[in-house]
């Protein structure tokens, strides 16, 4: 066999593999099958959980906040009966940090918890983008909603930004105002919507009511025109288990590296930071750092991305679902998302340095031209090989045979189940492995983590004793699908473990 053949059949075993996970293997959605973990089926159900618990976790800080810029009793460094220095808002972040029990981690995985919502989501619109979800019957509408929910929940984290009110996070709330004055047509009347008056207590208190009352009711509409599954019985049970398992993850994390609170608005003491928004709006701020790039040119590009967001069902109007049917729309997903990656990753280590010409080209340029020689290749070899993959076409209906002494009435015996109860499988040996690494994050005193990760094993592993699943389900305790969630969890402890260790070493 030459380099070549061995080349192109490990490059197949390797796409092949990939369609498996991400869906592209079935042209019509399936329903996820009992015990099975599949991206393409549950990608969208992680962010509804991320979410859930932002809401949960946010009612209870929404006890101790208090949304005003003035001077407060409530003790923030300050003696008892005195007013604060600082306003209300930063005043009650302080004593949820120092005095509410647990109010650190609380307030610190309500944080990470929103950039998690955030990730996730835009993994989930790619996905779609990528396996084209808006090209199935009545998914047109379904993935419209789908942009208008991110734009939302983008919107959720810019006013939740301010809501402590540091110095860092007024700076980058000013600029954003700037940049949504820049907006074609409705710029002047969005930023009138969220200044008021123009006082730092009419912008204080509509991100308030934004972010706590108008952006979750329109979510939360938009969330039950958008979700295509029925959630009970299926999808809410499997949900429960990979919900304890974010959480579990997400308050370990947090209990590692707690939030530190930046000084407050307002402090002219103290040393003024260099204005950088929250990460998910790094790109544009790195935008405007271009030299010749306006604040309007740089809205109007990001209104012309959400533009094509929006009408690319009208756009992408060919039959073929696999991505490497659709040359230019995976040139164009993949330009966007290695802007993306790479914009945020600038604005992070050079926040506010100008960019010339000359630089945007030696950074931007390589990133287009390896795109589209990837896909030419891939397009290419695709052509060669043979056309439309059978990912992209239609199924054949088999006929089914007629009915006969044969078929009609004999049923074909099962296997025997009784061994796999008697025997401890690599799921459940995985799941006991995980839950001696949580009785070490007991032992260092992250409990709250413990419990909820003890009882995503303790889930997994009554799953996985089972005697037998249901015929349909198709989950055999050897197959991959049924390793993903205990080896996920597994190294979710052993993660949280490591960074343990080398904290303390630290």
């Amino acid at each position: 066999m030459s380099f070549e053949e061995r080349f192109n059949r490990t490059l197949d075993r390797v796409w092949a593999w990939f369609e498996r996970q991400v869906g592209l293997a079935h042209t019509p959605p399936e329903p996820p099958r009992e015990g099975s973990f599949q991206p393409s089926a549950w990608t969208g159900a992680f962010v509804l959980a991320a979410f859930v618990y932002q809401i949960l976790s946010g009612g209870l800080l929404l006890l101790y906040y208090q949304p005003s810029v003035y001077p407060t009793l409530t003790q923030c460094g300050q003696a008892s009966g005195v007013l604060s220095s600082s306003p209300a808002a930063w005043c009650s972040t302080f004593y949820i940090m120092h005095s509410v029990p647990l109010g650190s981690l609380l307030l610190t995985s309500h944080l990470y918890g929103a950039y998690a919502v955030i990730l996730l989501l835009f993994v989930h619109l790619f996905r779609g983008y990528y396996v084209g979800t808006y090209k199935r019957p009545g998914r047109k509408g379904s993935w419209i909603v789908g942009v208008v929910l991110m734009l939302l929940v983008l919107g959720m984290g810019f006013t939740g930004y301010l809501l402590a009110y540091t110095q860092l996070s007024y700076n980058a709330t000013q600029v954003s105002v700037t940049l949504a004055q820049a907006l074609p047509v409705v710029g002047p009347a969005l930023a009138n919507l969220l200044i008021g008056d123009g006082t730092p207590q009419s912008l204080l208190s509509r991100a308030f009511a934004f972010h706590i009352v108008l952006l979750p009711l329109a979510i939360a509409l938009l969330v039950f025109l958008h979700k295509r599954t029925p959630m009970f019985p299926r999808v809410y049970l499997y949900l429960v288990k990979w919900g304890l398992l974010y959480v579990g993850l997400l308050l370990g994390v947090a209990s590692l590296w707690l939030w530190p609170l930046p000084t407050y608005a307002g402090n002219i003491g103290a040393t003024q930071p260099v204005t950088v928004p929250a990460w998910y709006f790094l790109w544009l701020f790195k935008l405007v750092d271009f030299v010749g790039v306006t604040p309007e040119e740089a809205m109007l590009f990001t209104v012309a991305v959400v533009l094509f967001l929006l009408v690319l069902p009208f756009l992408d109007r060919s039959q073929h679902i696999h991505p490497r049917d659709r040359p230019v729309f995976l040139f164009l997903g993949n330009s966007l998302l290695g802007f993306f990656v790479l914009m945020t990753v600038w604005g992070d280590l050079a926040p506010g340095v100008p960019v010339t010409p000359a630089d945007v080209a030696l950074r931007l340029g390589p990133v287009l031209v390896v795109n589209a020689l990837v896909v030419a290749f891939f397009y290419g070899r695709y052509r060669r090989t043979g056309g439309a993959p059978t990912a992209t076409r239609e199924p054949t209906p088999v006929p089914s045979p007629a009915p006969g002494p044969e078929t009609s009435s004999v049923v074909s015996p099962s296997p025997p189940s009784n061994l796999r109860g008697s025997t401890i499988t690599l799921p459940m040996l995985l799941c006991l492995l995980g839950v001696v690494g949580t009785l070490f994050l007991l032992a260092f005193g992250l409990w709250l983590p413990f419990l909820f990760l003890l009882a995503a094993f303790l889930v997994s592993i009554a799953e996985a004793a089972r005697p037998s699943h249901p015929p349909s389900s198709g989950l055999r305790s050897g197959s991959p699908e049924a390793l993903v969630f205990p080896a996920l969890a597994f190294a979710a402890v052993a993660f949280l473990l490591i960074s343990l260790v080398v904290t303390v070493l630290l």
